[in-house]
Parts: C-alpha cells; sequence; structure tokens
C-alpha cells in the first residue's frame, strides 16, 4: 500500500496525531533537521557562513541546482532518469544569448531557448517511448549530443555583451531576496500543486508505481511520458537562463555535471529510482543540503576531492535508505 493511501485511510479513521503527520511529511521533516544539524555547526565553526554574501551566494547556486532537481524529481517519478539536463542547461543559454546578440528582445530570445529545451525532452520521451530505448541510453546519447550542438553553435567561444536588462534580472534582489530563489520558489510552489491536485501529477505517480497497470487503469503512457520529459528539460531550460544571467554570459560548458547534482538532489530529497515517490519540497531540501555541505566544506578549507567522497557517499546511502524502506513496505 502506497503511503498517500495509508494517510488517507488513517485520516478516514479520524487519525489526525503526530503520526499521521509524520507519515505524510516525514521525508521533508528529516531533511529539514538535518539542513538545521548542518547550519548549527557551520555557523560556530566558520561565522562567515551566517554572512549576508555567503547566504546569498548559497541561495543562488542551490536555486540553479534545485530548478533542474524539480525536473528530474518529476522524471524520477515515473521510474526513469534523464542525464541530458545539464547540456540543456547550456544549450538554453547560449541559444538565448545568441538571439540577444543578434539584436532579438531578451523576452523572444528567453522564450526561443525554453521551447528549444521543451523540444529535447519530447525528443528524449520519443526515443524511450517510440524507440524502446532505455531511459539511460537514450538521454546519456541525448546529453552528447546536446553538448556537441552547443560546441557547434559558438565555436567552442564564450559568448558575452548580453543586454543589461536581462543581466539585471539576474544579479537584482526583489524584497531583499535574490532573483534566483523567487524563480525557484515560484516554480517550486506551481509543480507542487500539479503533482498533488491534477490529473497529470496523479498519473505520473501510477505510471511510476507500474507501467502496465497505469496503462490498464486508462492512462496515457505516451502522453505522460512526454509531459514528464518535456518539462524535466523545459526546467533545466529555465536553470540555463538564469545561470547565464546570473554569470552574464553564455559559455559552451555551462552545466556541465549538473545532472549529477540533480539526481543527488532529487534522491537526496526522498525520490525513488524505482519510481512513484518524490516531493517537490524534498527536492528543495535536498538541493539546499547538497549545495550547504559544498559551501562549508569549502570555508573550512576541506579538500575538494574529499568533498566529492562525501557527497557520493551521501547518495549512496539516500538510494540505500530508499531500498530498505521499501523493503519493508513489502
Amino acid at each position: 500500500m502506497a503511503k498517500s493511501d495509508l494517510v488517507n485511510a488513517d485520516l478516514r479513521r479520524g487519525r489526525t496525531d503526530r503520526a499521521v503527520l509524520f507519515r505524510r511529511y516525514g521525508t521533508e521533516i528529516t531533511l529539514a533537521a538535518i539542513l538545521l544539524c548542518l547550519f548549527i555547526p557551520l555557523s560556530i565553526l566558520t561565522p562567515v557562513f551566517l554572512s549576508a554574501e555567503n547566504l546569498s551566494n548559497l541561495i543562488k547556486q542551490s536555486a540553479i541546482n534545485g530548478i533542474l532537481a524539480l525536473g528530474m524529481t518529476i522524471v524520477i517519478i515515473t521510474a526513469g532518469i534523464d542525464l541530458s539536463v545539464g547540456s540543456i542547461v547550456g544549450l538554453s543559454g547560449v541559444v538565448a544569448a545568441l538571439l540577444m546578440t543578434r539584436g532579438t528582445t531578451p523576452i523572444i530570445a528567453v522564450l526561443v531557448a525554453l521551447a528549444v529545451s521543451f523540444a529535447v525532452g519530447l525528443l528524449n520521451a520519443f526515443m524511450i517511448r517510440e524507440g524502446g530505448i532505455a531511459p539511460f541510453i537514450a538521454t546519456l546519447g541525448s546529453m552528447t549530443m546536446v553538448r556537441g550542438l552547443v560546441q557547434l553553435l559558438t565555436n567552442a567561444q564564450t559568448i558575452a555583451d548580453l543586454p543589461d536588462g536581462f543581466l539585471r534580472f539576474g544579479n537584482a534582489n526583489y524584497l531583499f531576496l535574490p532573483s534566483q530563489l523567487w524563480v525557484w520558489t515560484i516554480l517550486a510552489v506551481i509543480l507542487t500543486i500539479v503533482l498533488t491536485r491534477t490529473r497529470f501529477g496523479r498519473n505520473i505517480y501510477a505510471i511510476g508505481s507500474s507501467n502496465e497497470v497505469a496503462r490498464l487503469s486508462g492512462i496515457s503512457l505516451r502522453f505522460n511520458l512526454y509531459m514528464a520529459y518535456g518539462l524535466g528539460a523545459l526546467l533545466a531550460g529555465i536553470g540555463g537562463i538564469v545561470l547565464t544571467a546570473r554569470v552574464r554570459m553564455a559559455a559552451p560548458t555551462a552545466g556541465s555535471g549538473y545532472e549529477l547534482y540533480a539526481i543527488a538532489a532529487a534522491v537526496v530529497g526522498g525520490a525513488s529510482l524505482s519510481g512513484a515517490s518524490g516531493t517537490m519540497m524534498g527536492s528543495v531540501l535536498g538541493a539546499l543540503i547538497m549545495t550547504t555541505i559544498s559551501s562549508g566544506g569549502n570555508l573550512l578549507g576541506v579538500d575538494a576531492f574529499a568533498l566529492q567522497i562525501a557527497i557520493g557517499a551521501l547518495i549512496v546511502i539516500a538510494v540505500w535508505l530508499d531500498r530498505v524502506r521499501k523493503g519493508k513496505s513489502t
């Protein structure tokens, strides 16, 4: 029985105590506690950690990885994976930058870049659904092709001299908070509503639980998979736009390795690689935990390679705990 079914059963029996609350939000509560446990010692060991400048940088970096993690969570819920999102980050920024440097208004350039990103997601879904290629292989090939396309479009050169209005957005604060945080928050809220209140949200959880059962229930596997991978790529495209505006240029190597952080944030946030599990709030907290570990380690002078080991171990532990939890529930 799924966690949501257990919660609903408890509520029908009139149980509204802390056990029901933890069953529904247990993963998020645990992640928030972990994040707090990271913040407290880091603020003691290195006072710079709580400085306005460091917290602003932490939020900005978390936001870019977090936006990708939102899309990755949607894909993982369907029991899929998308290794192409890092390359899409680079493609989106490069397409927008090329158009803007050739006189296209920023709004049109951004819309075209996002449309191209969404199209890459549809291509991934086509290879998986129509071609019968495993998601890992299909998106691995897409990752390589898109990165090659980015290098071809830019001739391996960085694109700078972007419009001032576009750059101002990427480095502005609204109500004392970075613009990146506002974009991330709005997307997380919208997608939370989509996953919890719409038919599409219910459908992708059903697909992740069992393709065959979902098909027999009348759910369109084709439409929902196309939408899941399309949304994942679209969010990667948004991440690419946000990154380009922040760093004031579009580099052909932008987004390299970001797919690993997106997967890690989603998995640490409670998304199960076997599908049918994951939330937007979990991915937000997962991204914050990942960035906090990296930022705190750098401030403490921890070797960068040691940090990589720690982050890799965290991913393995998160997957192992998910397997243990799934084993106990069966």
